[in-house]
């Protein structure tokens, strides 16, 4: 018997291998087997034995995992090489979590279980000296969300390299959700992607000579399909240095100099105007809360009356409004997604009325995966020319996102707005539907559209 709240004492056990003790540990504190198997550095196993494998590597990965539990333990210990995973990597990310999941509802606390936390570590050689986190964390400075330090996280994500992206991404070079509307076998990221821009540009109600306000344009895939397929006249904006180079040239191999112009600017530069139409598609998440009101105001300033906002954006429950605490440290700093309806509410406050919200959730699953399916048809190519380090930061930022998707732990919608003209008039017509199909005006506005 066990006083009320206490943790029950590990009781010795017959195996001498790591392995069964670490498992004997989690019965005995967390009430619960592991959630895959396990094999450590001395050659012992134990877990489940048909599914993936937890490989422990080294002391130090243990001691990464006492140091920082929960995500950022894990992250560095796999990030630095001390945990492998043989299998299904995603399904054991899954496994893992659920394990996180039990362990908390059974009402375990760390503190309350060092006593016999302890003796395994000593065993484990895991006590010692903290490791130092890897060099691939962001250690950005100064106030968040000033011009400089969005700079400096931006470039953290951004600019790790034109032909890092390149070898990820599809020809489109389209990094945010697609649109899947096709699961015949030859359909793939490429063609998801081009369905999703021409969504933006059918909702947008774009047409030829049109003007269009790019926010945040990524590597040019929207202001380019625009231009190429609607006729506009698009104008970009970027303060990633690596995409305004890749844009530039991309601009003159398919002769849209002068339908596209794109410049390296912070948002809250002057964009000019008034367009026709303006999108940010997956940019307001890097704004910040403290600023997003501004953000709304400066999409509102930069349309005309009658004008059109599309903005895709990832969303999440008010409890954890952040990116969490690997994606913040390894792959976007500051980043901040806020709830649904928070964004609609800044939105309305800065003038937009809002026409029509879409989620992508599921869009986004097989966005992901996709990206994770090059990512592992690429690995060795990436290894060699990105480092063993960044490949493995990729991998578990994408399971882990596939995961938070799927789990309607994140989700991202599509949300079309418009700044009403002066009599109220929105100029939407009376009937629309999902496909956007019929959301474009029958003409282009005359002058008495913006009276």
């Amino acid at each position: 018997m066990t006083e009320a709240g206490s943790t029950p004492a590990l009781r010795e056990t017959t195996t001498n291998g790591m392995a069964d003790r670490v498992a004997a540990l989690s019965r005995a504190l967390f009430g619960t087997d592991l959630p895959v198997g396990l094999r450590v550095w001395d050659g012992s196993s134990a877990g489940p034995r048909n599914g993936p494998v937890l490989v422990l590597r080294t002391p130090r990965a243990v001691r990464h995992l006492l140091r920082s539990p929960g995500e950022m333990g894990m992250a560095r210990a796999y990030v630095t090489g001390g945990i492998d995973v043989e299998g299904d990597f995603r399904q054991a990310l899954r496994a893992c979590l659920d394990y996180v999941g039990t362990v908390r509802r059974n009402g375990v606390r760390t503190r309350r279980a060092l006593p016999s936390l302890l003796p395994l570590g000593l065993r484990l050689g895991a006590l010692g000296l903290p490791p130092k986190p890897p060099a691939e964390e962001a250690r950005l400075h100064g106030r968040t969300h000033t011009p400089g330090r969005d700079r400096a996280a931006i470039a953290h994500h951004y600019d790790l390299g034109n032909e890092f992206y390149r070898t990820l991404l599809d020809e489109t070079m389209a990094y945010s959700c697609g649109l899947w509307t096709s699961d015949a076998p030859e359909y793939g990221p490429a063609d998801a992607q081009r369905d999703k821009l021409d969504l933006i540009c059918r909702k947008l109600g774009l047409y030829p000579g049109a003007g269009l306000l790019d926010v945040g344009c990524g590597w040019g895939s929207l202001v380019v399909h625009a231009a190429e397929r609607h006729g506009v006249q698009a104008t970009g904006i970027t303060i990633s240095s690596r995409q305004h180079e890749y844009i530039t040239a991309r601009l003159a191999e398919r002769g849209l100099t002068d339908e596209v112009e794109i410049r390296l600017q912070d948002y809250r530069q002057s964009a000019g105007g008034p367009y026709d139409a303006v999108a940010s598609v997956e940019m307001g998440e890097h704004v910040g809360a403290a600023n997003y009101p501004e953000y709304c105001a400066m999409l509102h300033r930069s349309l005309r009356p009658g004008g059109r906002l599309l903005l895709q954006q990832m969303s999440r429950g008010r409890a954890k409004p952040g990116g969490g605490a690997f994606i913040e440290s390894y792959i976007a700093p500051d980043m901040t997604m806020r709830p649904l309806p928070e964004t609609l509410a800044h939105l309305e406050k800065a003038g937009f009325e809002i026409r029509d919200v879409q989620s992508l959730r599921e869009h986004y699953v097989r966005t992901i995966d996709a990206w994770s399916e090059q990512l592992e048809t690429a690995w060795d190519e990436i290894v060699h020319r990105f480092g063993a380090r960044r490949a493995r930061i990729w991998r578990l930022y994408l399971a882990g996102a596939s995961l938070a998707f799927e789990g309607n732990r994140m989700s991202v919608h599509q949300i079309l707005a418009v700044r009403t003209r002066p009599d109220g008039r929105s100029g939407f017509p009376a009937v629309t539907d999902r496909s956007g199909t019929s959301w474009a005006p029958s003409r282009a506005p005359g002058p008495e559209a913006d009276a």
